[in-house]
């Protein structure tokens, strides 16, 4: 996977992201398993963490395709295979897909591809009072910014010749490394630091700044070799179950989070929907919007936005509310103020059970 960013000029296709601009809860229920014997996909992958990884490892697009495959009724099982060697490999047909992939030309070619069920954003993160507003590496003038080391970041790492760089072994060392004050700044996943302000949230706000506008934005996809049978059912299945995820809370257990943003009911203005159905005493200070404004644009506009080496005007966790408040999407139901949720739900929340649990995205120590 980690090597597909060299690729970055090439990235191309229309995203085709319905199933967050359209109702996507109670009205979309889980499509119906499929009739006869169960298909069990054969699937490869590279380890990425926290997005492909091994049981036990943090594996957020792992967690979501098999738990959607799994609602679509199919089975499905993950081989990984060394950096380089994924592409080749499904283009000799050893695999019948992946569960996790960028849009490309070449791989386009023979393989079909699930609607975005999934976005990778990178935002600049700081010491707390760094300014991190940044639209652009190359606005980092003189200043240091860790990477992970092997990842190929492309165009908006190679036009800032200014910028220092330094790679780190992992985002866990990259932000040790911000912490002891060797670095200014770490280039994060936008999902990693969301999760970081949601579990540990005190040390996280008193000792980091996080930006609001990621630096690259790709879309991750789920995709099938052209010649498996029923490639294209299988495909639109996925599509319904992702989207009946999303509605019902079962996305955010996989993201391991506890409130998400999206578009349920296509109206162009995100919801907040809550991972059950026990909210707490107040709305949430912090969510994660699913899709960046720039790329459902892109989308409906039949735009393509695979990649976007330029920040919208405002995305990231910590997306600013569009011209009018964001309303609630609990239960199937919608709020448009926090005021007019039930009071029953509003009490002590549920335990996120996830998020901290066994296969947490990132530990710090502070």
């Amino acid at each position: 996977m980690r090597n597909l960013v060299a690729r970055v000029g090439r990235l191309v296709g229309v995203l085709l992201l319905a199933l967050v601009i359209v109702a996507c809860g109670s009205s979309m229920p889980a499509p119906a398993a499929p009739t006869g014997a169960a298909t069990t996909l054969k699937l490869a992958s590279t380890k990425w963490l926290p997005f492909t990884g091994a049981e036990g490892e943090p594996r957020v697009a792992l967690t979501l395709t098999e738990h959607a495959l799994e609602r679509a009724g199919y089975k499905s099982s993950t081989a990984f295979v060394p950096d380089g060697q994924l592409t080749p490999k499904l283009l000799q047909k050893e695999y019948d897909g992946s569960a996790a992939l960028w849009k490309s030309n070449d791989r386009e070619q023979f393989l079909l591809y699930s609607k975005a069920y999934l976005e990778n954003r990178l935002i600049l993160v700081g010491r707390k009072g760094s300014d991190v507003s940044a639209h652009s590496l190359k606005e980092l003038k003189g200043k240091t910014v860790a990477l992970v080391d092997g990842y190929a970041y492309g165009d908006a790492v190679d036009s800032a010749t200014e910028t220092r760089f330094v790679r780190g072994a992992s985002a866990h060392d990259n932000l040790q490394a911000l912490l002891a004050g060797k670095v200014d700044y770490a280039l994060l996943e936008d999902l990693v630091v969301a999760y970081l302000f949601e579990a540990q949230t005190k040390d996280a706000t008193a000792r980091l700044e996080a930006g609001k506008e990621p630096l690259v934005t790709r879309t991750l996809h789920f995709a099938l070799h052209k010649d498996l049978p029923d490639a294209q059912q299988i495909i639109d299945r996925f599509n319904d179950a992702i989207a009946s995820m999303v509605g019902d809370g079962t996305y955010n257990q996989a993201l391991q989070l506890t409130w998400i943003r999206a578009d349920v009911d296509g109206d162009g203005q995100d919801e907040l929907i809550p991972q059950g159905d026990h909210l707490g005493s107040a709305p949430p200070e912090r969510s994660y919007a699913l899709f960046s404004p720039a790329t459902v644009a892109a989308a409906t506009a039949n735009v393509s936005a695979t990649t976007v080496n330029t920040a919208p005007p405002a995305s990231g966790s910590r997306l600013e509310p569009n011209q009018k408040p964001m309303r609630f999407y609990i239960a199937g139901k919608y709020y448009d103020t926090w005021q007019e949720v039930p009071e029953k739900l509003r009490g002590e929340p549920e335990p996120n059970y996830v998020a901290g649990g066994k296969t947490p995205l990132l530990t710090v120590e502070w």
